[in-house]
């Protein structure tokens, strides 16, 4: 078995099959892609955030027979660190990152290793891992910054231009080096991840995330057996065969193209024999079944999750979203109460955030009518340490509007109130001066 990702006798892959137009069809094809999507922003923040999912996850170093991959991923240092990566010690991998870098200063994957740690590290300090974000309208219509620890923009910027320097170094040398496309590819996903997550700029993120598809495909065409590629690609292709069908004829102008289930089938293959992409897959695959109202299928998959790494916390809040998204919703706030319970015990997580699990856990009481459950759930979220000012805002807004439910008037604007102190100028503000003027009721 080679892990070097050469293949012998592979003629140098071209550019992507040119269509049947001239090329300055296709590239105004592209910027009319672009501002059709800023004209329908529900759709085309859906569609990025989407194509941004293959790094909401974490990769598995595994060596499933008949794969190729670089020869860094298995080395051991480089396991221990994705170990402490899996349970969310993300200062724990950062170190081990840390050193695999300083012992392969020139491979352009250790700065990916080190550039991950650092974005997921911080998306995680903001709650911008949990799932049930992206549900929200608030996500795609938030006037508030994501406002970036001290000195994380800096450092980002810095990995990944070093990063891509470096894969472009090996491929001025060798075009054919899928070590260094794959390196290039990863670099561009998480670049995509943290100026659409953090900086919200959805248009640019999209070319740095088809940048990162590009790269992938390049890497699938050198060599099939590289299969960790095949979770960019697979997350591309989802999204872009569930565009609308106006959209999805200007995307395929533009060149971008795609297939739901030639998508899917790729994460699963990513999901079962990938080497650093397998969780990620899984993921991404989870959320799609999800999207598809496939819920028994995605409880499946996300159960192999956390069978697998029972502290992550990320992973079993996961599940009893899921299970909440499929109805069940007894059984949901019994995982909640479970998890939260299990919170409690020294070390079991060693970083939870439960202001996650509070805020699922209201949610569901409120989709059980047990309005004041869910208010006392949303205030014990509100007063967890770590909780961000967003989902703050998210929490006591919806504690407003259970007790307006309730008829207790008084707590209702207070929450409100509370709400207006902490952002006024977000999409939760706007809703509870909506419900200063009038009480919140169920249509």
């Amino acid at each position: 078995m080679k892990f070097n990702g050469k293949i012998r006798g592979v003629n140098t892959p071209g550019a992507r099959p040119a269509l049947a137009r001239p090329s300055q069809v296709k590239a105004r094809a592209r910027i009319r892609y672009c501002r059709i999507s800023r004209k329908r922003p529900s759709v085309s923040h859906l569609a990025i955030l989407l194509l941004l999912l293959p790094a909401l996850g974490r990769g598995a170093v595994t060596t499933p027979s008949g794969v190729d991959t670089n020869p860094l991923n298995l080395d051991p240092l480089v396991r221990q660190a994705f170990e402490r990566f899996y349970i969310l010690d993300y200062d724990g991998a950062l170190a081990r990152f840390e050193k695999v870098q300083e012992k392969n200063p020139d491979n352009p994957l250790a700065v990916d290793y080190v550039l991950d740690a650092v974005i997921f590290r911080e998306l995680y300090r903001l709650d911008l891992l949990d799932t049930t974000f992206y549900a929200h309208d608030g996500f795609l219509t938030g006037k508030h910054a994501v406002v970036a620890a001290p000195g994380v923009s800096e450092r980002v910027n810095s990995l990944f231009t070093n990063a891509t320097a470096l894969s472009e170094r090996q491929l001025n040398k060798r075009p054919e080096d899928v070590d260094a496309l794959f390196a290039r590819g990863w670099a561009r996903s998480l670049r995509a991840v943290y100026i659409g997550l953090m900086q919200r700029s959805f248009i640019s993120a999209l070319h740095v995330a088809l940048q990162a598809r590009g790269d992938n495909e390049k890497v699938l065409k050198l060599d099939p057996r590289y299969i960790d590629a095949k979770l960019v690609v697979g997350v591309h292709q989802y999204v872009t065969g569930s565009l609308p069908f106006g959209i999805k004829i200007l995307a395929g102008v533009a060149g971008i193209t795609g297939s739901k289930s030639k998508g899917i089938e790729d994460l699963r293959d990513a999901g079962a024999r990938g080497v650093i992409s397998s969780v990620e897959a899984r993921t991404a695959l989870g959320l799609f079944l999800r999207r598809e109202a496939r819920y028994d299928e995605a409880i499946v998959v996300t159960r192999t999750l956390t069978e697998q790494y029972p502290r992550d916390f990320l992973f079993r809040l996961e599940l009893a979203n899921l299970t909440k998204d499929a109805g069940e919703g007894q059984a949901a706030i019994k995982q909640y109460e479970q998890l939260i319970e299990q919170a409690k015990r020294p070390g079991y997580f060693p970083s939870a955030r439960l202001e996650l699990a509070w805020f699922g856990l209201a949610d569901t009481l409120q989709g059980q009518k047990n309005y004041a459950e869910a208010a006392a759930a949303y205030n014990q979220a509100t007063i967890q340490p770590t909780i961000s000012v967003d989902l703050k805002s998210r929490c006591d807004l919806n504690s407003g509007k259970m007790y307006d439910l309730l008829n207790e008037r008084d707590m209702a604007l207070k929450q409100y109130e509370a709400v207006l102190r902490q952002d006024s100028d977000s999409a939760q503000a706007e809703s509870a001066r909506k419900y200063l003027k009038s009480p919140f009721t169920v249509h």
